[in-house]
């Protein structure tokens, strides 16, 4: 935010159920419906577009939080700043000419690595903290496994707030070393992500916390939103064919489609959309049971493992608005095996000079075997999303050596 910015306009009108439309007051404290479902945040979408045009945003600097009127903070003072940046788009050509895409085919990585704490939790949670702090919040926690408690932990600290985080005890040691080191106080649970999260919500009278998991406040959506709005302002305002999205608690991609509804409310796109693909892993796949099957919940996914961390939910609050979204799109979901996923990852690396996280090239992965299968045409253009930076994740150990002392046989180099 500059220094003249000392206004943060705001344009909500009110919250309201995501499952049966009940109003709620803005600016008040609000976490499930009263049927326990996530709330939605609802705006003045016509005094929005008469408040700012594409190229008065064009000319703004920095990341997400450009898009202000779009966002629910009413005071600057409150906006939490670490230096977020405009996620860049990387070209995959030889990905895409490799395995089937045509000369007019385009696979695109949009690498939200890059963010504050290297992932996407980054825009979600800088939001929620935000919140927090207008709302006059002081202590926040949340189950993680690892991204979004890292993320939490930099942004209520640098708002001075106190962050409690439950991880999985098999979560990434990086992850767990971040988490704490930022500031927030981590605890190691023998569970899964789901088991971290009944401690939270059982400890919330006894503590005074407030529970900040997936889609259990209003504002994470929000921020998850940006994703849409910054990918709709790097095409062009012209919205890829497909999004391949990394599905576990679902926010981005919940947010996603609500950014692209509010873009066209106000008349910066049209009423095309992307197919949404929600790319989940087959030992963690309740998303892709519940769409192949028709049903509108996942039940509960039973011993759910992958390796790729960020997509081990066994079981998503928003489950009905991921699967709504996959299907008003046309779009599909679809698992991958933890062997496809770290193969894609080394395919990309090796080949593009791009590491994904595992979550990451679980979209490759997926992508592939929808240009093999016909979902993606040779001619249409991709996005994958690249959800945090693969420099967080466990990489393969080299041994190899050299004695400088001894003759070196530079035959074996050629």
């Amino acid at each position: 935010m500059s220094a003249q910015d000392k206004e943060f306009p705001n344009f909500v009108t009110h919250l309201e159920c995501s499952m049966n439309g009940e109003r709620f007051e803005a600016g008040q404290v609000h976490g499930l419906s009263s049927v326990g479902r996530p709330l939605l945040v609802r705006y003045d979408l016509e005094g929005l577009a008469k408040s700012i045009t594409k190229e008065a945003l064009a000319a703004r600097t920095g990341g997400f939080w450009r898009y202000r009127e779009f966002l629910p903070v009413t005071k600057t003072e409150n906006v939490v700043d670490l230096g977020e940046v405009m996620t860049p788009l990387i070209s995959l050509p030889r990905m895409a000419s490799k395995h089937g895409a045509g000369a007019k085919g385009r696979l695109i990585v949009k690498d939200e690595g890059r963010l504050p704490t290297g992932s996407f939790k980054a825009r979600g949670l800088a939001l929620a903290v935000a919140m927090a702090k207008e709302l006059g919040l002081h202590h926040l926690a949340m189950p993680t496994n690892g991204n979004a408690g890292a993320a939490m932990a930099a942004y209520a600290s640098h708002a001075g707030l106190r962050t409690t985080i439950f991880c999985p005890d098999d979560t990434p040691e990086v992850n767990i070393s971040e988490i704490e080191l930022q500031g927030a106080t981590v605890y190691r649970v023998n569970g899964l992500i789901n088991d971290c999260g009944k401690i939270v919500g059982d400890g919330k009278e006894a503590t005074g916390w407030f529970d900040v998991s997936t889609l259990k406040e209003p504002y994470r959506i929000e921020g998850k939103k940006t994703m849409g709005l910054e990918l709709a302002e790097q095409m062009g305002w012209e919205l890829p064919d497909v999004i391949f999205y990394p599905t576990g608690g679902g926010t981005g991609l919940i947010g996603m489609w609500k950014a692209f509804d509010e873009l066209e409310a106000i008349g910066w796109i049209g009423s095309k959309r992307p197919r949404m693909v929600a790319v989940q892993a087959t030992g963690c796949a309740p998303i892709v049971k519940a769409f192949e099957e028709g049903e509108e919940h996942a039940p509960v996914w039973q011993n759910a493992h992958t390796a790729a961390a960020g997509i081990r939910v066994p079981v998503a609050v928003g489950d009905f608005l991921i699967l709504r979204a996959v299907r008003d799109s046309g779009g599909f979901a679809t698992a991958v095996t933890d062997e496809a996923i770290f193969a894609a990852q080394e395919e990309v690396a090796k080949e593009e000079g791009v590491l994904l996280c595992p979550e990451g090239a679980a979209t490759f992965a997926a992508y592939k075997d929808a240009l093999a299968s016909g979902q993606v045409k040779a001619d249409e253009t991709a996005v994958l999303y690249n959800c945090a930076t693969g420099l967080k994740y466990p990489m393969p150990p080299i041994s190899r050596t050299l004695d400088r002392h001894q003759p070196i046989d530079y035959a074996t180099m050629k």
